[in-house]
């Protein structure tokens, strides 16, 4: 065999082996013992908000009103769940404009259980309680944001990587969903423009 026959049939076995080889889901943040999994999801579009794929548009500036526009995921039960994504504000005539939920649907009780939102000039705070997180949302950023919910336990934030938010007091059992896009606070308006890009899930 020729060197040249023999340099494209090792490329072509390291090829056979990146094909087969089984992959792990390695979480970005709190890594150990996660399982990768991709619940389904509705879009959402109410009011002014308008969905195309990973872009959610909330085009008026009504200041009242259900103006949404998200993807909303499946229910989970138990265990503990990560969620990751990276969101890019492109305009933002508005402000206050949730970006991220972590929603208790469970009967009796249901209602946001955390919400991640975004001002004018790129502070990200917590709707409940109003802590800053980070003023990485300016308009043009691409930040990473990623959640971790303990059911029962304890609710995490990262902004990039780094730890910002826990609500440490108990979580409610139950049931819970993750869902993000732009969404009006009760003290919010659009327009604006939010794009989300490589969004992942895991459990354990």
């Amino acid at each position: 065999m020729s060197g040249k026959h023999r340099a494209i049939a090792a490329i072509s076995a390291a090829c056979g082996l990146l094909l087969t080889a089984p992959t792990a889901a390695h979480a970005e943040v709190e890594p150990g013992g996660w399982t990768s999994e991709s619940p389904g999801f509705k879009v959402q579009e109410r009011g002014c908000g308008q969905v195309d794929d990973l872009t959610f548009k909330l085009t008026c500036s009504t200041a009242s009103g259900d103006q949404r526009a998200e993807r909303r995921y499946d229910t989970y039960t138990g265990g503990t769940h990560q969620f990751e994504g990276y969101f890019k504000v492109t305009s933002m005539g508005g402000t206050r404009i949730s970006l991220k939920q972590t929603f208790n649907d469970t009967d009796g009780s249901a209602g946001p259980y955390f919400m991640l939102a975004v001002e004018r000039g790129g502070r990200l705070y917590a709707v409940h309680g109003g802590d800053t997180l980070s003023n990485a949302g300016t308009v043009g950023a691409t930040v990473r944001v990623n959640t971790v919910h303990q059911v029962g336990k304890e609710h995490r934030t990262y902004i990039n990587g780094s730890l910002k938010h826990t609500v440490d007091s108990a979580s409610p059992g139950g049931s819970f969903y993750d869902k993000f896009g732009a969404y009006r606070t009760g003290s919010g308006n659009g327009p604006a423009t939010v794009v989300w890009s490589n969004v992942k899930f895991w459990r354990k």
